[in-house]
């Protein structure tokens, strides 16, 4: 082989043979590695997390592998090229250049295995039917790439040298001038720290505000996104949201609000209104999907605790019992009844369809009664030499 080299290559001298030889072993170590963990390996590990699949910390992995090797690969081939410039140049900063470069992967790696612990977390209490915070996940994850960046910061002042606490001193007035510039930013930050520790929203929640609309996306270290109803993506500084009121349609478990008038004749039938009446509510409490007293009676009762003193247990979860079918006022042209009910389901979908069924309920109660439905009406008098005229 090295009768070969030297015939192919007569300029080299035998030193430099060797080194061939270890270009030509590196070049391959990278190919075959690669293949290997790229290929081989993670067909078949992937394969046997997908028979794992049953247990969620393997259907997890399966998604996330490629996120948690790619550093893995990445810090290896690193490593032989290293080795590849050693071979023909040994040089004490490319050494620092490779140090820094070893430091930026393993904080990548690291940052990759504990966002993987965190979605972990989150599906196992998702999988559970418990309440997740998403905005506390993205929160976390957003603080740890900030405390990352400021290691690696502090990595590479200390690996040229410099006296962190020293540097540090010595930026006072200028960290004073940089936070009143980022003062903004800071209030936003607090802010976001102030929203989520009260609980205001949560990732998913359907909120309003004086200007804004829709469905909370995610809650940031500076800015809430909302998604509008006419499908815009709306940016929110967090200190606009902490200081305004927020109407939070989601924070109900049971009851949505069905109000409406029945617009009557006005008749002097009392008994025939008494027993309307009496028949739509006795509708209404008969109703599957119309809050009653029996229907809510356990959640009541499960979310109990030995503060109940303190709070209205139905305010503080959002539950909403209300049923009323009153004679509500004389008009001009009719009388009205005034309906006020909840509707078991929160969703528009589900209130929409229990307020369609209950209408139709009541209209089938009004045409099998001596009542009728009032509407407006005009009359038009036609005064001619010989007669009157009478037009409705």
């Amino acid at each position: 082989m090295d009768k070969f080299l030297n015939n192919l290559f007569p300029f080299l001298s035998i030193e430099q043979i060797d080194k061939l030889y270890l270009v030509f072993i590196v070049l391959f170590s990278v190919y075959l590695f690669n293949y290997i963990i790229k290929n081989r390996f993670r067909s078949y590990f992937k394969l046997y997390c997908f028979y794992q699949r049953e247990h969620l910390f393997f259907r997890l992995l399966f998604k996330r592998y490629d996120k948690l090797s790619k550093p893995i690969r990445v810090l290896i081939n690193t490593y032989f090229v290293k080795y590849f410039i050693n071979i023909f140049l040994i040089s004490n900063s490319i050494d620092k250049v490779f140090e820094l470069i070893y430091l930026f992967v393993f904080i990548w790696f690291s940052y990759e295995v504990i966002k993987f612990l965190l979605y972990g977390f989150l599906i196992r209490k998702i999988h559970k039917e418990k309440a997740a915070r998403k905005e506390l996940f993205n929160l976390f994850l957003n603080i740890t790439k900030i405390i990352m960046v400021l290691i690696v910061i502090v990595v590479i002042l200390l690996m040229f040298g410099v006296d962190v606490t020293a540097f540090v001193t010595s930026l006072g007035i200028g960290g004073a001038i940089i936070a009143l510039s980022a003062k903004d930013t800071l209030t936003n930050f607090f802010d976001s720290l102030r929203l989520i520790s009260s609980d205001a929203f949560r990732q998913g929640d359907w909120i309003q505000t004086k200007e804004v609309e829709g469905f909370v996306t995610e809650v940031g270290l500076i800015t809430t996104k909302i998604r509008t109803f006419s499908n815009a993506f709306v940016t929110v500084p967090n200190s606009k949201l902490a200081n305004d009121y927020i109407q939070n349609w989601s924070k109900r478990m049971v009851g949505r609000k069905i109000r409406f008038d029945i617009r009557l004749k006005i008749k002097n039938d009392k008994d025939e209104l008494d027993r309307v009446i009496k028949k739509i509510l006795h509708m209404l409490n008969n109703h599957h999907d119309i809050v009653n007293d029996e229907k809510i009676e356990h959640l009541i009762r499960a979310n109990k605790t030995y503060d109940d003193g303190l709070f209205n247990v139905a305010d503080k979860y959002g539950v909403r019992k209300t049923m009323l079918v009153y004679l509500d006022k004389i008009d001009v042209y009719s009388m009205d009844i005034m309906i006020y009910v909840f509707s078991i389901s929160v969703d528009w979908k589900g209130w929409l369809h229990t307020k369609q069924d209950v209408i139709k309920e009541v209209i089938n109660i009004i045409d099998n009664s001596k009542l009728e439905f009032a509407y407006p009406k005009e009359e038009i008098m036609l005064n001619t030499k010989d007669s009157i005229c009478k037009l409705d």
